[in-house]
């Protein structure tokens, strides 16, 4: 199945629909939404991606998203993929949105925050397991595993936004 997204320009407008395939292949612009999940708490959610996946498979992760479709909003596509991962259906906020010169190619990245107060149900298609960790767990975690480059960027630009 094709996944459709908006090729934009450096200033995030809309240029025309292609295929994400085609973006990543020929470096185009498109949409990226992703959340940082924390509980009341303020531990950070942290998965493992599944070994099936096509980018980063087995790498642990701190984000949870995946490209905006055509027509929707950063807000809209983190929430929906929030519920495609994780099963849940929570408010997300904005944080940061920059032009993220990822290691697959360049993308608008959108990070947004979510609390999640209840149990999730990953999709275990995309996801192999999830905890909660600490802000010195996560980055003694970081130290010792293999996470998602851009998702390590994503996280500092969240924190760097003071949230």
């Amino acid at each position: 199945m094709t996944e459709l997204v908006e090729r934009v320009d450096d200033q995030d407008r809309v240029l025309g629909v292609v295929s994400r395939d085609d973006a990543i292949r020929h470096g185009w612009l498109h949409r990226i939404a992703t959340t940082v999940c924390r509980d009341e708490a303020g531990r950070f959610l942290v998965c493992r991606r599944a070994e099936g996946l096509s980018r980063y498979p087995g790498y642990y992760e701190v984000c949870f998203g995946g490209a905006v479709g055509v027509g929707e909003s950063y807000q809209v596509a983190a929430a929906r993929e929030l519920a495609e991962e994780l099963g849940v259906q929570v408010p997300v906020r904005e944080v940061v949105t920059f032009l993220c010169r990822g290691e697959i190619g360049p993308y608008w990245l959108s990070v947004h925050e979510a609390v999640i107060t209840g149990d999730v149900s990953p999709d275990a298609g995309a996801v192999s397991r999830v905890g909660w960790l600490t802000s010195a767990e996560l980055d003694e975690a970081v130290r010792r595993h293999r996470f998602v480059p851009d998702g390590q960027e994503a996280l500092r630009r969240y924190l760097a936004a003071g949230t």
